[in-house]
């Protein structure tokens, strides 16, 4: 074997009930380098990672870590073994703080019975230290941004001396200083003889950071290149087996008159301060800022499920007062949430019960009894309008990738047929065909009068889709701009305002 190669997967397979999510895939890794691992939704590519990492048991192939045959039967021999994987949905004791979720299951310990929490928090300062990270350990968990916890997931890694680290997603909710961030941590791991893999749907990103780049389409290998061998439309043909258009879809929405009114809108429990605007019928007005601008507390205010301290609402000029999400549905708001995993997907339920768990009002019969045929007709009008791959209705929705959850979940909103569409990250860890669909939803949306508001720390995202952009920074609105006409220096200009 190649000496250069740290870690090779062979011929690896893996089945679920009614899906073939692996088919002798194989993958090489070389010490000192950073491979991209890219693919569609529903490729292939997490399931890989599961396998090496002893989430998933592979039915047959084989895994080589410097030269040595393994079979990691759980993360912590992963782990202990020095392969570490920092995962998309972020899985952490969210009531603990930032030091003992690092060492958590191998904590500092004196005489072997108490836990030295003086050496656990100067370690964790040790290793923020050396990765620039700015994070008080015994800050509790659930009270940081999720840019944050994933720095700290990401300095967990590192904590182990891993010699391979797979990145999952890793940028999907971090703001383009802390991608800067992220990219000098990868090239110092890099520096040291590190392996990383990387996953991402973020083709400048993949082109700026990756060595090698390996793409899957269905479960199988399609390719292996060096990145520098390589642009972003053939990658894109590679990942879908097509060429793809343009980017975003040509804008045919016509915003029309003001429908939306919020003013002086203030939170109880966050940063978010007299925040005044308006919204068009038609129109798709996105918001922009750093992370913790305040951007997700604006949705999360008007969808009334972070505490209003202050501020009017109105839809159509009348006041709605949106307390609680059973009441914003009721006046015609959805909301998509940032974290999917957390506060969008009911993991252990079909992708039916997902689907329909909104809207279950139109499926009762004589107010009593669920029509199991409606519910089934609405839930194949949302896998078909989202191109969702699942194997039927019934399958567990925790068993799809993310992105395809993400559909499911968009579709979910869709069919409670809402005049205000209220979207956080959107497309987050969402391949560029399914993003292409979702921008289209989103136009055909605008099209039939309704109003879309969505937050995206992707700013071409932003100008590509939006007619205009609030600007947000320090819990208030710095700015508006056209999206037509603006720069992505005016937007960062306004979103440092009030830092």
């Amino acid at each position: 074997m190649d000496q250069e190669v740290l870690l090779e997967m062979k011929d690896i397979c893996k089945e679920f009930p009614g899906v073939k999510a692996l088919d002798h895939v194989s993958l090489k890794v070389k010490r000192g380098s950073v491979h991209a691992l890219m693919g569609e939704n529903g490729a292939g590519k997490s399931t890989l990672m599961k396998c090496l990492f002893g989430i998933y048991s592979k039915d047959s192939g084989q895994i080589f870590l410097e030269g040595k045959e393994v079979d990691f039967k759980n993360s912590k021999e992963a782990l202990e073994n020095g392969v570490a994987m920092v995962h998309q949905e972020l899985n952490q004791a969210l009531k603990r703080n930032v030091m003992d979720n690092i060492w958590l299951g191998r904590y500092p310990k004196i005489g072997g019975l108490m836990i030295n929490e003086k050496k656990m928090y100067n370690d964790t300062k040790e290793v923020f230290k050396e990765l620039g990270i700015d994070v008080d350990p015994r800050r509790i968990m659930s009270t940081m941004p999720v840019s944050q916890r994933q720095m700290a997931e990401i300095a967990k890694a590192v904590s182990f001396h891993s010699k391979i680290i797979v990145f999952d997603e890793p940028t999907s909710s971090l703001t383009e200083q802390e991608v800067e961030h992220l990219f000098r941590i990868i090239n110092m791991l890099r520096d040291r003889g590190c392996g990383i893999i990387y996953i991402s749907h973020k083709m400048a990103e993949i082109l700026r950071i990756a060595d090698e780049v390996t793409v899957m389409r269905d479960g199988t290998w399609v390719a292996t290149n060096p990145a520098s061998e390589l642009t972003t439309e053939q990658i894109i043909k590679l990942m879908v087996g097509r060429e793809l258009g343009n980017q975003f879809p040509p804008k045919t929405n016509k915003p029309g008159e003001v429908a939306l009114e919020v003013e002086h809108l203030t939170a109880q429990y966050s940063l978010l301060k007299d925040v005044s605007f308006s919204v068009r019928r038609g129109e798709i007005v996105g918001l922009a800022g750093l992370d913790g601008s305040g951007r997700t507390e604006t949705l999360e205010n008007i969808f009334g499920i972070a505490t209003r301290k202050d501020g009017v609402i109105k839809l159509d000029g009348k006041v709605v007062k949106n307390q609680n999400a059973r009441e914003s549905i009721k006046n015609g708001f959805a909301l998509l949430t940032e974290e999917r995993r957390a506060t969008g997907i009911f993991g252990i339920l079909s992708i039916r019960e997902n689907t329909v768990i909104s809207s279950l009002k139109k499926h009762l019969r004589f107010g009593i009894a669920l029509s199991e045929q409606s519910m089934k007709k609405d839930t194949q009008w949302s896998i078909d309008a989202m191109h969702t791959k699942t194997p039927t209705q019934e399958t567990k929705i925790r068993s799809l990738s993310g992105g395809n959850q993400q559909k499911v979940i968009l579709g979910r909103w869709l069919l409670t047929e809402p005049e205000v569409l209220l979207l956080d990250e959107p497309t987050r860890g969402i391949d560029v065909g399914a993003k292409y669909e979702i921008y289209q939803l989103i136009i055909d949306l605008a099209n039939k009068g309704k109003i879309v508001m969505m937050v995206s720390s992707e700013m071409p995202e932003l100008l590509g889709v939006c007619d205009r952009i609030l600007v947000m920074s320090g819990g208030r609105l710095a700015g508006e701009v056209d999206a037509k006409t603006t720069t992505q220096e005016e937007i960062m200009t306004l979103a440092a305002k009030y830092v």
